[in-house]
């Protein structure tokens, strides 16, 4: 699954089954909803019974809005039991039975009691006679509900024909836990089975799922029943059918694999650009993973209603419009990129997360961590036009600004509600997971860990794994009988206790990564250099409690990682190598040194601190010849700079002298995180009405890069990564009020305007010329006109952020209704909304009291625990930065404390507003001073 994370953090991007027993619930006395003890009392389903095989029929109604299902569920009885317990959600049981293999294939079975846990989503099927070990029976169930108003289980969408006509459909989202609202089912993901599935449905429309359709049956009033070939063996949350009535367009693979892609009738224009990734991504993991796709066909289709970026369910991949489609008048060089990662990163889970799946949800970094990483492999791989390594850093950089917060975890963490489960998908499982896959593939080299994850997929295709199956997996790359006492190769019977070589140490690679793992935070490297010894020693890096603090000793007991060290010093360009397993250590040069850069390329996920000279040795290099080192280093440095001085370990003065090289920096990545920095600054001091502080820092960032301002042309032209700087310059210095950009974008608006749309405009300063547009009453009124008119989902996305920086109150106000009603702006985009208004000086109250007096409908809406609520939680109250505004927050969570308890998110975004206090009262002054400095 594909989220959109908000990492509003300042500074700048700032447990197995059997441990179910006694988890969630477990002392609790279980009633059934007509107060009938209920025969199960934990969360987590018993493993008496397992699923082989459902046959379900589906028959969902467009006009009523409800469907009714029937599901004959084939299971095995693992011990003795008197009840089949399973999911269930908001579905009415019409009728149960249960039936042995042996019984007569036209009996219908004794209709049997059946007892609902609404708190648990369980229901308990009751047989009066045993149903014995060792045995095979049918539990056949029919059922009704109405399809969810929300983004969960069989929802309804609805798109708008071009003639004005509102369409419905009705599609699926089931992950993590919602396949329950479907269907009764054992909806865990180690209950693997098969699934042969049919769905009625109307002439004009067509029905999809995982599997391709083997017949289709005409009934007798008139309705078509699909029957869809026999599943794989997957997870419930797997599952998928959509029925709608969109076009496609189709190609296939070198292998025959059809790849078709769905979109609503009037955009199936953009649906090309998704083809030709899908196919070529597609025909990149089966090479790379050695395993041909299992399936015969894979669709990818867009659906008007989605609340994530995308689900990979095996065979028939949802998507957000915007994830999917590409129009190449309105999708920028961005957009682009995004959508191809998207579909990278879908495309991956047929692998990690369907062919081999998480045991539990405690590992879904697994699935995710995974999928997040090999985006950047397959697209790199297929497109390295797109330049996608330079986003990798972001990605990191992101997964730092979380993991430095105490309100961390561990990125295998016990969840076992849903809603525990739902916060799973989060920074922690997606981007940190990630950069530590990134960190080990440069540690083992890439051949040997592209063959350990090969290893792994094989081993446990159509099964389930734990964490440390992987580490097993890739510490031993031989097969099963074979034995190599080369480097890196060992039998299997060695893979516990590894495995390679390191700079000339053995090392334990499950121990290693367990470091990793099974702690949270981050380590902090701190470098002394001596003459030609370095020193070294590590320290969890925390931004929220310094070292006066008097808790920061017992918040740095227990932590220690093994951390592969790479660096490089001014005599050698060779990369040296160390693994740092213990707290202190030393490592021996040959000869003297001027400098010394750890953290090679930033293929490692830690920090590193220079003490002594060693930050001062950098500030000059770069100064001088800031080509000695890549342009990743020299993110990497700018990145390192201010994470320090956000946890009070370097002054702010020092690390802005280190961005003064930024003059002569040509590259975007280095440019756009050193300037990213400094506009995070501006938005705080902007908010706090500091105004001489706003003043200074606004010319300053004017006068200092005037230079790459003025350089931009107002096109398309360029390299990727020229293009994605264009963007992101014009549109700081047009929000800054730059005249020169102020009057290019208004004549752009103008003459857009005046050919009522019609008019091209350069896709990459799209969204810089609508929000100077939008600053006008008669602009903004004409935006809104477009966005309910255009049937570009990059275009909607620019108009809406164009619309949100509207420096009126009251058309704030207005954005913020609409999209809670839900027409003109969908819901699904009000989370998104909700954040750019908040990151408007003028509408970070605005959007914050909206949160307040519309929580119970925003939960209502998203799920508590969702990615929308937690976006919505954190990104509106990163925008604080005073005492008023903390307490303000804290008595706000107090008052929903039943709901605001249950959330890691509410602790992330007090600990972050902590942090804003701090470093706003610590560097205001020195702040300013800086600047009077270096505007003299």
């Amino acid at each position: 699954m594909t989220f959109w994370f908000i990492l509003a953090l300042l500074p700048y991007s700032l447990l197995g089954s059997s441990e179910a027993q006694e988890g969630f619930g477990s002392e609790r006395s279980h009633v059934a909803s007509n107060r009938v003890p209920f025969p199960w009392s934990q969360v987590r389903l018993p493993n008496h019974v397992i699923p082989v095989h459902y046959h379900l029929s589906i028959h969902p109604n467009l006009t009523t809005l409800n469907f009714t299902g029937s599901v004959r569920i084939e299971i095995d009885v693992q011990n003795d039991t008197d009840s089949v317990i399973l999911h269930s959600k908001g579905l009415q049981i019409l009728r149960a039975t249960i039936q042995h293999e042996g019984a007569e294939p036209r009996a219908e079975g004794q209709v049997q009691q059946v007892l609902e846990s609404l708190p648990q989503e369980q229901i308990a099927i009751l047989s009066p006679q045993p149903l014995l070990s060792g045995n095979k029976y049918f539990v056949h169930i029919d059922y009704a509900a109405n399809l969810s108003d929300g983004f969960y289980g069989f929802y309804r969408s609805t798109y708008q024909a071009k003639n004005g006509e509102i369409r419905t459909l009705a599609s699926t989202d089931f992950e993590p836990t919602s396949a329950r609202m479907a269907f009764p089912c054992f909806d865990e993901p180690h209950f693997k089975a098969n699934y042969s599935i049919k769905i009625r449905r109307g002439q004009s429309h067509i029905a999809l799922s995982n599997m391709p359709i083997e017949q289709t049956v005409a009934l007798r009033d008139g309705l078509l029943e699909d029957h869809f070939e026999v599943s794989v063996r997957m997870s419930t949350y797997l599952v998928a059918f959509v029925v709608c009535d969109f076009k496609s367009v189709s190609g296939y693979t070198a292998s025959g694999i059809q790849v078709s892609i769905f979109a609503v009738p009037h955009k199936w224009d953009q649906t090309h650009y998704a083809l030709e990734a899908a196919v070529k991504l597609l025909e990149f993991y089966e090479e790379y993973f050695n395993i041909y796709y299992p399936l015969p066909k894979q669709d990818l289709i867009a659906i008007p209603d989605f609340q994530s970026g995308a689900m990979e369910n095996w065979g028939l991949t949802t998507y957000r419009e915007t994830s999917l489609l590409f129009d190449p008048e309105t999708s920028s060089a961005s957009d682009k990129l995004w959508v191809t990662m998207v579909i990278g990163h879908e495309l991956a889970h047929q692998w990690f997360g369907n062919l081999v799946t998480m045991e539990w949800w405690n590992d879904i970094w697994l699935n995710e961590g995974f999928a997040r990483y090999m985006e950047f492999v397959s697209v790199d791989g297929t497109y390295p036009d797109l330049r996608v390594e330079d986003y990798l850093l972001d990605t990191c950089f992101a997964a730092i600004g979380r993991d430095s917060l105490n309100s961390s975890r561990a990125i295998s963490s016990a969840a076992e509600n849903p809603t525990q489960i739902k916060e799973m998908f989060d920074t922690v499982s997606y981007d940190k997971g990630a950069c530590i896959l990134h960190m080990l593939r440069h540690f083992l080299m890439d051949e040997v860990f592209q063959s350990g994850i090969v290893r792994y997929l094989k081993r446990f295709s159509y099964r389930n794994a734990r964490n440390e199956d992987l580490w097993n997996s890739i510490a031993n790359t031989c097969s099963d009988d074979d034995f190599t006492s080369g480097t890196f190769c060992y039998s299997s019977g060695q893979a516990a206790k590894n495995a390679y070589r390191y700079a000339g140490e053995h090392l334990d690679l499950k121990r290693m990564m367990n470091t990793w793992t099974l702690q949270k935070g981050i380590p902090l490297v701190i470098v002394e250099r001596s003459g030609h010894v370095l020193r070294l020693r590590q320290e969890r890096f925390i931004k929220t409690i310094q070292q006066d603090h008097p808790s920061w000793t017992a918040e740095q007991r227990g932590y220690l990682w093994h951390v592969p060290l790479t660096y490089m010093t001014s005599n050698s360009r060779s990369i040296g190598r160390h693994l740092l397993e213990t707290k202190s250590d030393t490592i021996e040069l040959e000869g003297q040194v001027s400098w010394v850069k750890f953290n090679a390329d930033m293929n490692g996920y830690y920090i590193v601190h220079y003490e002594g000279d060693g930050w001062e040795s950098l500030i000059n290099l770069l100064n001088k010849n800031h080509t000695a080192l890549s342009y990743k280093d020299r993110a990497n440095l700018i990145h390192n700079a201010f994470q320090l001085v956000s946890a009070g370990r370097m002054s702010l003065e020092q690390a802005l002298d280190l961005t003064r090289y930024l003059k002569s920096e040509t590259h975007n990545v280095p440019l756009l995180q050193g300037i990213g920095y400094l506009k995070t600054f501006f938005r705080i001091v902007e908010k706090r009405n500091i105004t001489d502080v706003t003043r200074s820092l606004k010319n300053y960032i004017l006068q200092y890069f005037q230079g790459v301002i003025d350089k931009q042309t107002w096109s398309d032209e360029g390299s990727v990564s020229d293009r994605r700087l264009r963007s992101d310059i014009l549109e700081l210095a047009c929000d800054l009020g730059y005249p020169p950009c102020i009057k290019k974008a208004s004549q752009l608006f103008k003459d857009w305007a005046q050919s009522n749309g019609t008019l091209s405009l350069p896709t990459d300063v799209i969204e810089t010329v609508y929000s100077v547009g939008a600053q006008r009453s008669e602009g903004w009124a004409y935006l809104l006109q477009k966005y309910q008119v255009s049937v570009s989902g990059a275009e909607k996305s620019k108009i809406l952020g164009a619309l949100a920086s509207s420096r009126v109150p009251e058309k704030l106000s207005r954005l913020l209704d609409l999209g809670m009603e839900g027409a003109v702006i969908k819901t699904q985009d009000l989370s998104s909304l909700i954040y750019a208004v908040s990151r408007n000086p003028i509408g970070h109250f605005i959007a914050w009291d909206f949160v307040k007096k519309h929580w119970n409908q925003l939960v209502e809406k998203f799920q508590l625990g969702s990615f929308c609520i937690r976006n919505i939680i954190i990104g509106t109250t990163a925008q604080f930065s005073s005492k008023e505004e903390l307490e303000e927050v804290k008595l706000f969570f107090e008052s929903i404390r039943e709901q605001s308890s249950q959330l890691r998110a509410t602790q992330v975004a007090v600990e972050n507003l902590e942090k804003n206090v701090r470093w706003l009262e610590k560097n205001l002054e020195p702040l300013r001073r800086w600047l009077l400095k270096s505007l003299d």
